[in-house]
């Protein structure tokens, strides 16, 4: 039953509720024009309900009534925008505003004041309150703007913390890191190091910078035992240490001649960085320079352990410890393109990749284009590389074509390509990846260009992507799944390729990546090394350690060379 609603202005209320001669009109009073929207709903509901027993004429009058009192009157409900203003401009949400601000630029003395006056005016504070004030107490944080020295900043951090505690708020991972920051400014790393262990009695997990402030100032206090020890907690609770906790570990080790440390400590670097920064480097090199280095070592080894290590580890390194006895020469260098070092002519090993690891590599590579991309479309791609699969290489098209050009160039892509097949053991064409939007507009228009595309996926060298979906997730699978070498001056550095997380992967990179350079005489094929980057232990107990310096087109990657005087071969 549907009611045609009429508006009767505030002089004629005492006609509500009337009804006219036709049954199905209805009028009502009401301060607003916009309340008939809400009656309209409610009087066309009912006519939808057809299954449901009609309400009276009554009983809809009472509901429209009650519905109108409540929109002019809504003394039980509070709008949302109300609500959500009032939330907004509540003294913790103002105060927390203007916190983030004072953390922003690193006004300390602001964000006391505002703690002061917080605390005047009774405002409760929170642990995120608490937590911007701890962290803008500590000095040297990367808010750098702070105009206030390290002792009173301290002073008043400590006040704070002790505050919280005693509002029993409860701390989070931040508190106790910003705490343990506090600490380590104090110079009291021990205090420092209690406060990460604390986190265990709150179900808090520390994380890897939660460490820092305690490892960092045992480390610089010389106090290596300490040093190991929250190494050792970080080994537990299974946080991974990077660069700089390993770097600071090694100086440490290396300063008071620990040189088992120092030998593990260069082997974790060469699991978890390959290649190392220039800070490390030069501890690196120190301690190759030092009389202690010198001293420490096998005059007399088993040989056959040795190269049994190499094999178990994969090549590279053995994990026997120090070979040999006497000074060593430290020298930078570079590697020639067959992997001989120019320094010491000893010749750098390519590691294996387990093919296990490929296969989950790929795995976990086909689970995450599924779940970004169209489902259907990759799956479709999975069986159509099983098909026509395995490929000798793949051409990322799109980057190839784009190379040294304002616009696509096909031209350029058939010199790739064709070039690629006269590398192939197969002699197959490698294959190329392009989005649907290459094959179909602009150049792809040139009957030469059609001609090409047309020769290509008849040879199953060619795969489409469908409109909106990512090209890179294509070529890499292929590449990966193909175990073979990837066409492309894409660094892969983007936030997909984060996504993979995975260690496996710029191993990957390095033995399959073929990069371009554009020369007078068209592009130029640098092929992966024929050596693993990586730091590597000779089986006679050299070591070359790679650097982050170089690394481009023009400027080759400098190592680090350091071989016993006695076992060099002086030309």
């Amino acid at each position: 039953m549907l009611f045609h609603v009429a508006y009767l202005c505030p002089k004629t209320s005492p006609l509500f509720p009337l009804f006219s001669k036709n049954s199905k009109s209805l009028f009502l009073c009401c301060k607003s024009f916009s309340y008939l929207h809400h009656y309209h709903y409610l009087v066309k509901n009912n006519a939808k309900s057809q299954h449901r027993r009609p309400l009276s004429i009554t009983q809809m009058t009472t509901r429209l009534s009650t519905s109108a009192s409540l929109l002019q009157n809504p003394t039980n409900s509070v709008p949302k925008k109300s609500k959500k203003k009032a939330q907004y401009e509540a003294p913790e949400s103002v105060l927390r505003h203007k916190l983030d601000q004072c953390s922003k630029h690193g006004d300390f003395s602001e964000a006391i004041r505002l703690y002061n006056e917080a605390r005047a005016s009774n405002i409760q504070l929170n642990v995120h309150h608490y937590n911007v004030l701890l962290y803008l107490c500590s000095p040297n944080n990367d808010g750098s703007g702070q105009d206030v020295d390290n002792f009173v900043g301290l002073e008043k951090g400590f006040e704070i913390f002790k505050q919280m505690r005693l509002d029993k708020v409860i701390p989070n991972e931040a508190t106790f890191t910003n705490a343990s920051r506090l600490a380590a400014a104090k110079k009291d790393p021990e205090m420092a190091f209690e406060l990460v262990k604390e986190m265990k009695n709150h179900g808090i997990i520390p994380k890897l910078r939660s460490y820092g402030p305690a490892l960092f100032e045992f480390c610089e206090k010389a106090m290596a035992d300490k040093a190991y020890e929250v190494d050792t907690h970080m080994v537990d609770n299974k946080v991974s240490a990077e660069e700089p906790e390993l770097s600071a570990l090694l100086r440490v080790s290396s300063g008071v001649k620990r040189e088992e440390k120092v030998y593990e400590m260069i082997h974790r670097l060469r699991a978890t960085v390959r290649q190392v920064s220039e800070e490390t480097a030069s501890i690196v090199e120190d301690w190759f320079r030092s009389d202690r280095a010198a001293e420490v070592g096998m005059e007399n080894w088993n040989v056959e352990e040795v190269k049994e290590g190499i094999v178990k580890g994969g090549g590279g390194w053995h994990g026997q410890g120090w070979l040999g006895k006497g000074k060593w020469r430290v020298m930078r260098t570079q590697m020639y393109e067959t992997g001989v070092c120019q320094l010491c002519r000893e010749k750098l090993v390519c590691i294996d990749i387990d093919p296990m690891e490929t296969q989950n590599f790929a795995n976990s590579l086909a689970k995450l284009a599924s779940e970004r991309e169209a489902k259907a479309g990759f799956w479709q791609f999975q069986e159509w590389i099983r098909h026509h699969g395995p490929f000798d290489a793949v051409v990322d098209g799109a980057n190839v074509g784009l190379i040294n050009q304002h616009n696509f160039s096909f031209s350029q892509l058939k010199h790739v390509m064709y070039h690629l097949r006269k590398l192939s053991p197969s002699g197959k064409l490698p294959l190329v990846i392009l989005h649907k939007g290459r094959v179909t507009g602009g150049p792809a228009q040139h009957p030469n260009n059609k001609k090409l595309l047309e020769s290509w996926k008849k040879a199953g060298a060619l795969y489409v992507t469908p409109p909106g979906s990512n090209d890179d997730w294509y070529w890499l699978y292929a590449a990966v799944s193909s175990k073979c070498l990837l066409v492309t001056n894409d660094e892969m550095r983007d936030h997909l390729f984060q996504l993979l997380g995975n260690s496996f992967f710029p191993r990957w990179k390095e033995k399959h990546q073929v990069r371009l350079t554009p020369s007078s005489d068209g592009l130029q094929f640098r092929m992966p090394p024929p050596y693993s980057i990586v730091i590597q232990e000779s089986e006679q107990g050299s070591w070359h350690i790679p650097t982050v310096t170089g690394d481009d087109l023009e400027t080759p990657r400098q190592w680090i060379c350091a071989t016993r005087i006695k076992d060099l071969k002086l030309n």
